[in-house]
């Protein structure tokens, strides 16, 4: 059964740090693509960033570019976002799925709420 859990979200001050977890069961992580997607109330899921499965590599959008950081531990089968120098507008429900982008991916995670407030 193919499941993937995010975990790490929480309310952190503006120019705080989180590092968000993506656990994968019943598929071997590193065979595909991964993504990490965010929703805020009243708008659309966008990708944010994503990891390869060929060669690793990384896309990032423009709003997060700089600030997170991708990764994945095949030992794991885990990904990571670590996002740094956050700011209020990056509060959302963070998920992560298989494919890298909302019309492609596959499986989808529950989500984890992460709040920049202070």
């Amino acid at each position: 059964q193919v499941q993937l859990v995010e975990s790490g979200g929480g309310l952190v001050q503006p120019g705080g740090s989180l590092r968000l977890s993506c656990a994968a069961s019943g598929f071997t992580l590193e065979y595909y693509d991964i993504g990490w997607f965010r929703q805020a109330p009243g708008k659309e899921r966008e990708g944010i960033s994503c990891i390869r499965s060929s060669y690793g590599g990384t896309y990032y959008a423009d709003s997060v570019k700089g600030r997170f950081t991708i990764s994945r531990d095949n030992g794991k089968n885990t990904v990571y976002l670590q996002m740094n120098s956050l700011k209020p507008e990056d509060t959302a429900v963070y998920y992560c799925a298989r494919g890298c982008t909302v019309v492609a991916a596959r499986y989808w995670g529950q989500g984890t709420q992460v709040t920049v407030s202070s």
